[in-house]
């Protein structure tokens, strides 16, 4: 079944909806639940949905929210799959590299529930570290088990932004990511989901700015470890069930990559944007 079209959730008159993106300006509502996990799941049922004509609202008109509210399970993420992002991590950390990559790191992130593009992030001083990480997300459509490369690409619902903000003083005092990664509010995604087969994601334009500055600045083909790599991997060791989902890692120019480094401050901006599927702006507090 080939998946194409541009998903979004929103606030309509104080009601949530999903909605088909139709032109840069415009929303059409689809008559099915605002769960867009359930939408994920039992996706064979309900995509005749995406054929309907409903009439279109103007985007101006209404709020856009966080596509997903939550992640049915953690966030996987992959760790330093950009080769300058581990020469600056492994800096920060003061620890030799070697240059060399030979597996892909994977660590779990906790979300409660993601942050929309315009929201604030409020820091309640346990970090004094605050970095952003611009990702590309990938999320899954139907169950995968046991999955060969060649075969991910059907398995795969659509892709979307994520900004892996994180804690880097939590992440060393902890040793391990999953807390520095973790904080409340910490995962902004969005703005909208971009169905499969809409877009080739091996080559697009991936940045971040704060306060206008160019951060990040990089392309998805310097990913270490690809999206099929990853989906087969992780395939083999579990199920990789329908709505998981996974953040492919993010490039150079982090805050802790800089000398000295720039974490985020109180009443910063964080943009994220990937080609050809938009931007995620956070505000911090």
């Amino acid at each position: 079944m080939e998946l194409k079209g541009k998903l979004a959730r929103y606030i309509d008159k104080g009601v949530e909806f999903l909605g088909l993106i139709k032109d840069e300006s415009h929303i059409m509502p689809l008559d099915i639940s605002n769960n867009m996990n359930e939408f994920i799941v039992n996706f064979t049922r309900f995509s005749k949905v995406l054929n309907t004509q409903n009439p279109l609202i103007s985007l101006s008109d209404v709020r856009l929210l966080a596509p997903i509210k939550s992640p049915l399970q953690d966030v996987i993420c992959l760790g330093i799959n950009y080769m300058e992002h581990a020469v600056e991590s492994m800096k920060f950390k003061k620890e030799n590299f070697d240059g060399k990559r030979e597996e892909a790191v994977y660590f779990g992130k906790r979300v409660n529930e993601f942050s929309a593009s315009g929201d604030t992030f409020c820091n309640t001083n346990l970090t004094k570290q605050l970095d952003y990480e611009v990702e590309l997300a990938v999320i899954i459509g139907t169950d995968a088990r046991n999955v060969s490369e060649n075969d991910t690409h059907s398995h795969i619902f659509g892709y979307s932004i994520m900004n892996d903000i994180s804690a880097r003083d939590l992440q060393l005092k902890h040793k391990q990511w999953y807390a520095g990664k973790s904080l409340e509010g910490a995962c902004p995604l969005g703005p909208f989901i971009v169905l499969r087969d809409s877009i080739d994601v091996t080559n697009l334009n991936i940045r971040s700015y704060v306060n206008g500055e160019l951060r990040q600045n990089s392309n998805t083909s310097k990913m270490i470890f690809g999206i099929n790599y990853v989906i087969s991997e992780l395939s083999h060791y579990f199920t990789l069930k329908a709505g998981s989902i996974i953040s492919m890692g993010t490039p150079s120019g982090v805050g802790m990559g800089f000398n000295p480094p720039k974490f985020l401050q109180s009443g910063d901006v964080v943009k994220c944007e990937i080609e050809n599927i938009g931007e995620i702006v956070t505000y911090i507090k």
